[in-house]
Order: C-alpha cells, then structure tokens, then sequence
C-alpha cells in the first residue's frame, strides 16, 4: 500500500478511536467517579471502543492458543509491545476485568487519560517512589481478584522492524510475591500494520497475529531461581516470535 494511502488509513483509525470515545465519554465520565464500584462498566467502554474502532478501518484479530485458558483467576499478561495496537489486541483477547501498568504520559492524552486515572495503572519509568505505587496498586487488584497487563520489555522499540528486546523484571517480581501465573503473549505483526502510533509509516487494513501461550508458574525451586524463571519466559516467547517471523518472510 502507497504510504499516502496508510497515513489516510491512520487518520481514519483515528477518527474511529475519537467518534467512538465521544459517544461513550459521557457515561465514562459519570463512571469514573467511582471506579473502584464502576470498575467492570469502564473496562466495559475501553474494550469496545478499542475494537469497534480497529473494526472500522478493517484490521481484526487472529489468536491461537497453546492451551485454553482458566479465565476464572487472575494472571499476569505479559505481551510483547510493538504498536498502539497492542492495547487492543489486549481488550480482545482477556475476557477478564484487567488494569494495565504504562507510561504516566499516557495521562496527558485525551482518550486514555480517563482510563488511567480511574482503572489503569500510570507509572513514571525513572521515579523508585511511582513504580513502588504502581506495584503496589498492581498488587492490590491482583488481590480483587483482577488481572494486570504489564509490557516486561517496557517501551515500544525504537528500531524497525522491531525484536524482542530483554524484559525489565517487574512483572515477574509481582508474580513471586502474588503466587500469581504469568500468561506469556506474543503480538506477531501489529507493528506491521502501525507500528509504534504509526506517525511514521502510517497503517493500513489486515489480520493481527497472536499467540497466547500457556500459563506460568513464576515461583522458584531448587534449580531455577528468579533470573532463570524470567530468562524462561523470554525465550519462549522469541522462540514463538522468531517462528513467525521466519513463516512470513
């Protein structure tokens, strides 16, 4: 697709994002004044205006499964993080009520400021005393009953195309101290449909590809201790991620 054509493509997924939160804002707004009694209404909107938005401008979801999941209990998601499109990648596949942990810039934006202000979890990346409250806020859900989506790479890569890049041990720290599993996921080619918000290349229409790979257990055992665990999880999923990369090209 001309690059003309996928900035066109961006500036009408865009525009799906905006029409579809303006119609919904008034009852976020009312929601979000509660959000620990309105926590599943909010998760609610941000599900739907995240995939009747993608739905719009032709982009859908594939997900296999390595086993099927016990959606009845918590879990640590951990995906892979390659495009804004993770974000909803995320809404579709959980059918569970979840926060995300991300960036504390993700408050200065228009749409997911209100999301991050009620439900989802900003922390600011060199602040000790804001991932500290993150991680404890994080805890606190995971006690609810609740899961947590945390992006163990911690940013979107600024190369392209983009790799696996090593994960930062925060979300494997929560799983130990919770006694809580980690589902790793592996998002294959949302960076070639927008890559990172896609101000650069633009997007365009297509199926994203996702592997949900069985859940983890994260406490150690003689033998495989903390690094070890995290170095597991890693490579399984750039081995799932190389896989993939390989069948494409």
């Amino acid at each position: 697709m001309p690059l003309f054509l996928k900035k066109t493509h961006r500036i009408l997924y865009f525009i799906a994002v905006l029409f579809f939160f303006s119609l919904s804002f008034p009852a976020l707004y009312f929601l979000a004044k509660n959000p620990q009694r309105n926590y599943a209404s909010i998760v609610w909107f941000r599900k739907w205006i995240s995939i009747l938005s993608v739905h719009l401008v032709g982009i859908r979801f594939r997900v296999t499964y390595e086993e099927p999941i016990d959606w009845s209990k918590p879990y640590i998601l951990c995906p892979n993080h390659t495009s804004i499109l993770d974000i909803t990648a995320l809404t579709y596949i959980c059918p569970q009520q979840f926060s995300f942990v991300g960036k504390i810039e993700l408050l200065n934006n228009p749409v997911t400021r209100i999301f991050f202000k009620s439900i989802d979890i900003p922390v600011k990346r060199e602040s000790r005393m804001s991932a500290y409250k993150a991680f404890k806020r994080a805890g606190d859900l995971l006690k609810e009953g609740k899961s947590v989506v945390i992006f163990p790479e911690g940013k979107i890569d600024d190369e392209f195309p983009p790799i696996l890049h090593k994960f930062k041990p925060g979300a494997f720290r929560m799983a130990q101290e919770n006694n809580i599993q980690i589902i790793p996921i592996v998002i294959q080619n949302a960076w070639d449909i927008m890559w990172d918000d896609g101000g650069r290349f633009g997007s365009k229409p297509g199926v994203i590809d996702i592997t949900v790979l069985k859940p983890m257990d994260c406490t150690p055992t003689e033998g495989r201790d903390f690094d070890s665990i995290e170095l597991e999880v890693y490579e399984k999923m750039n081995q799932v991620w190389l896989k993939q990369r390989e069948i494409t090209q």
